[in-house]
């Protein structure tokens, strides 16, 4: 550095300390501690996010697909959840009317091969003489997931098979939560249904009711077997069968890339349950399901691998798919075994990227998608590093994928971050769940890697035990800092996500997650609203910034320059998290930037707190802790605000021209501020708030 240009430096800085000290004085701000931050735009080469560097990962955990994100409304439409075997439990189906009118059984008898099991009604009842049926029918009902959510207006497509001897008369409705009211029904009458026939029907809602259930009744005595009944709303995002406001919260967030399908359920507790691609893929009703056992509950994998391709690209998202490497939590394949699942991985990539007259390729195309899939990311299983079989397995897979597809980046489940693989690979898995004040600490995890070699993959990262609760304020500002630290190392990290992502309220089996959902309502916690926070930091630029404090911080904070692509304005952005008790006045120096390119009018402040750091969002209080955004009124290259306890803060400085390269001692940039700009700054950007209760366990 130039010696005349570094005193200049040191004279400014000075300088800049003794004006807003005094400041800080004149002003009467009641903040406990007063902090430094000085960004320099001017960095030349400038360094560039990964456009993939915030992303989401999902798994079938918590009911997050079946019974969520997946909008079919019938729990187990294939009466397979109670096994291949007969007499089969068929849960959660119930019977209406009791024994001397109906009797329930199972058997073999489906007309789809890897789907046997059906359910035989034996109606006893009849519509006149000795034993009447009911007016309203006997049959059998499907009460959803926790209650199918029934929109007065909207229309449901009902879909079953069903086989009978005799002709048959029979109801399909949609019921109210009281059994009574009829939301949507209609009545199918056939003279020939001997052999296996499709009933396509569409219902649509009179009333709105979320515990609604699906009724398939008759009055007409006979035996009549029925399977794969499915109903769903057409209301799903471009009728691709994803449930819109839960599709709309992942879009919000504007996610670089989407993991899937795990996680453990990718493993299982056992193989045989493992996630197997190819028998989630074609039509749904020959897709056999499968138990997963690792979160213990049966799903028809109507969420298969082509949705989860499908649900990528309507994102916008990179797909990065998990898959399993002959590995479970219990059991394992030997690598001199492990050929047949590498070629059967070799053909999972030809389905999404082959030609459509390629093997694979061909039923991705009869699937409605003839343009190939952009896969671009596999991770070689989950969590599995530590087992005997890894690296062998590993290796086979990595070559034999390498060899195939050159260009697809493959990501290996050992930590690569404390010491340098022992095998190839182009990114390493890193997982961390820990509590709150250890995931602030580990904001400078990656700050003294070595930056050459694999990359990070931060897959799974999040804040449990008692500070978490089910989502609190505490838990999204430590990951926050945690997140602020990968962003300023995202030149050795390329890619990170929260985890897990849903959660269905009734089946709450991992906790906490980033959303909430039931039927028909849904809600961010914290942590999803902090997120919110970085989805314009993919693909911007880094800015060089320093953090400097009067006492043990409890700060952390990063700056970047990203560029709105609605309206082609340019940002700079600063995003500071104070993870303390204390309120502190953060003194705000942009170098290379001048005061007069920043448009007071564009320039905001968003911040999340809430007076109680363990406060949460519910169905009651969605936004609770939700982003606040207001006017930056004294937006400038040089200025004081004034930072919450418990809090997560966003400054967006609006630029009217591009950065201005410095060189030596800017005199304009530099020169004696005018009293409107004193005024200006003394103001400060105060951000209001009842007083806090300090956590004694952290910072004080």
């Amino acid at each position: 550095m130039d010696l005349t240009y570094a005193a200049c430096k040191l004279l400014l800085f000075f300088l800049l300390i003794f004006r807003t000290s005094h400041q800080c004085c004149a002003t009467g701000i009641n903040a406990n501690q007063t902090a430094w931050l000085f960004v320099n735009v001017s960095e030349n080469p400038p360094r560039k996010i990964p456009n993939t560097m915030f992303g989401i990962s999902f798994e079938e955990i918590n009911h997050s697909g079946a019974g969520g994100l997946w909008a079919e409304l019938v729990s187990n439409r294939g009466f397979e959840a109670g096994g291949q075997n007969t007499p089969s439990n068929i849960s959660p189906w119930s019977i209406l009317g009791d024994e001397s009118l109906i009797f329930v059984s199972t058997d073999r008898s489906s007309c789809f091969d890897r789907n046997r099991i059906a359910p035989r009604m034996e109606v006893l009842c009849n519509t006149d003489g000795g034993n009447m049926c009911p007016a309203a029918g006997v049959g059998v009902y499907n009460p959803g997931f926790w209650g199918m959510n029934i929109e007065q207006g909207k229309t449901y497509k009902v879909t079953f098979y069903v086989r009978s001897l005799q002709p048959i008369e029979m109801s399909v409705s949609l019921i109210g939560s009281n059994a009574l009211q009829k939301l949507a029904t209609a009545d199918i009458i056939d003279e020939n249904v001997t052999n296996w026939t499709k009933k396509e029907i569409l219902l649509q809602a009179a009333g709105t009711d979320p515990n609604s259930r699906l009724q398939l009744t008759t009055r007409k005595k006979g035996t009549i077997w029925v399977d794969q009944v499915s109903a769903m709303p057409l209301s799903t995002h471009k009728g691709h069968g994803f449930r819109q406001d839960l599709f709309n919260m992942l879009a919000d967030l504007k996610p670089g890339f989407i993991r899937f399908p795990g996680g453990s359920f990718v493993e299982g507790e056992w193989l045989v349950n493992a996630f197997r691609w190819k028998e989630t893929v074609g039509a749904w009703e020959e897709r056999p399901g499968h138990f997963g056992d690792v979160w213990q509950y049966w799903t028809d994998d109507g969420l298969g691998y082509f949705e989860y391709l499908q649900l990528a690209e309507d994102l916008g998202a990179l797909p990065v798919w998990v898959f399993n490497n002959g590995i479970s939590h219990n059991d394992q394949v030997d690598s001199s075994v492990i050929l047949p699942f590498v070629q059967d991985i070799l053909d999972a990539i030809e389905f999404a990227r082959g030609d459509p007259t390629s093997t694979w390729g061909s039923v991705r195309a009869a699937m409605g998608h003839a343009e190939p899939f952009d896969l671009r990311y596999v991770a070689v299983g989950n969590q599995d590093c530590g087992n005997k079989n890894y690296r062998g397995n590993y290796m086979k897979f990595y070559t034999a994928i390498k060899g195939a597809y050159p260009d697809i980046k493959i990501i290996s489940n050992c930590d690569g971050s404390t010491r340098q693989l022992d095998h190839p690979a182009d990114l390493y898995d890193f997982h961390v769940y820990t509590n709150a004040n250890s995931m602030f600490s580990m904001a400078h995890n990656f700050d003294h890697n070595s930056r050459s070699g694999p990359k990070a993959f931060v897959s799974e990262y999040a804040v449990t035990g008692n500070d978490a609760g089910r989502g609190s304020l505490l838990k999204a500002l430590a990951e926050a800092a945690f997140l602020l630290g990968l962003e300023i190392n995202s030149d050795v990290v390329e890619m990170a996500s929260n985890a897990p992502l849903f959660v269905n309220a009734n089946d709450w089996r991992f906790n906490p997650d980033a959303i909430v959902f039931d039927s028909s309502k849904v809600y961010g916690t914290p942590s999803y609203w902090m997120q919110h926070f970085f989805k314009e930091s993919n693909g911007a630029i880094l800015l060089n910034s320093k953090l400097q404090a009067n006492s043990s911080s409890s700060l952390i904070a990063s700056a970047i320059s990203w560029k709105n692509p609605d309206s082609n304005r340019s940002y700079l952005r600063i995003k500071v998290v104070n993870f303390g008790s204390n309120r502190v006045s953060l003194k705000v120096s942009v170098d290379g930037l001048d005061k007069n390119s920043i448009e007071v009018a564009g320039s905001t402040i968003t911040t999340l707190m809430s007076s109680n750091a363990m406060a949460e969002n519910s169905f009651s209080e969605p936004k609770k802790v939700a982003p606040t955004t207001s006017q930056l009124e004294n937006a400038s290259n040089r200025m004081n605000v004034v930072l919450a306890p418990y809090s997560l803060t966003s400054i967006d400085l609006l630029r009217k021209s591009n950065i201005v390269q410095v060189a030596g001692c800017n005199a304009a940039l530099w020169s004696a501020p005018s009293r409107e700009d004193e005024e200006r700054e003394e103001r400060g950007v105060e951000l209001k708030s009842s007083a806090m209760s300090p956590l004694s366990t952290v910072f004080g």
